[in-house]
C-alpha cells in the first residue's frame, strides 16, 4: 500500500506541475499496483479505494489533456470492475461487499461526467446494460433476489 501511495503522490505532484506525460506514467504504475494488489490487501476498503482513485486520476488527467473519450473509458473501467468484483463468488465476501459499496461512488462519478461531457460509446453500453439488467430483474418479482442489481445503488 505504501508503494501505491508514494507512486500516486509523485503522480499528483507531476500533474500539478503540468508534467502530463510523467504524471500519466506514474498514474499507470499506480493503477497496475492497485490491480495486482486488489485481492491481497488486508483492508478491503483501501484496496477498492486505491483501484477507484487510480482510475479516476487517469480520467482527470485525460480531461486535462482534452481527451474526454479516454476519461470515459477509465470511469467505465472503474465502475465495471467494481460491479464484476461484487459478483465474483471466488472473492472474499468482505471484498465483494466493499466493491458494491464503492460502486455507488463510481456510478455517481460516471453520471456526473456524462452530464458535463455527454455520452460516449462505452458509457452508453455500460449504462444500457445496467438498465436492461435492472429492468429484467424488476420484471421477475417471483425470482430469488440477487446480491446486486446493476444500476441500482
Amino acid at each position: 500500500m505504501q508503494h501505491w501511495k508514494r507512486t500516486t503522490d509523485t503522480a499528483n505532484r507531476l500533474f500539478e506541475q503540468g508534467e502530463w506525460v510523467d504524471a500519466r506514467e506514474h498514474y499507470l504504475q499506480a493503477l497496475a499496483l492497485a490491480q495486482v494488489l486488489f485481492e491481497r490487501w488486508h483492508d478491503v476498503d483501501e484496496a477498492v479505494a486505491a483501484l477507484v482513485i487510480s482510475h479516476h486520476n487517469l480520467a482527470d488527467l485525460h480531461l486535462r489533456l482534452n481527451q474526454p473519450h479516454e476519461s470515459a473509458d477509465y470511469l467505465c473501467s472503474a465502475h465495471q470492475r467494481l460491479l464484476q468484483a461484487s459478483q465474483e463468488a471466488r472473492l472474499p465476501q468482505a471484498l465483494r461487499d466493499a466493491a458494491l459499496r464503492h460502486s455507488s461512488r463510481t456510478y455517481t462519478e460516471l453520471l456526473s461526467f456524462i452530464a458535463e461531457y455527454g455520452q460516449y460509446p462505452r458509457t452508453e453500453r455500460l449504462l444500457n446494460r445496467q438498465g436492461a439488467e435492472a429492468s429484467e430483474l424488476a420484471a421477475q418479482p417471483d425470482s430469488p433476489p440477487r446480491t446486486q442489481a446493476y444500476g441500482i445503488h
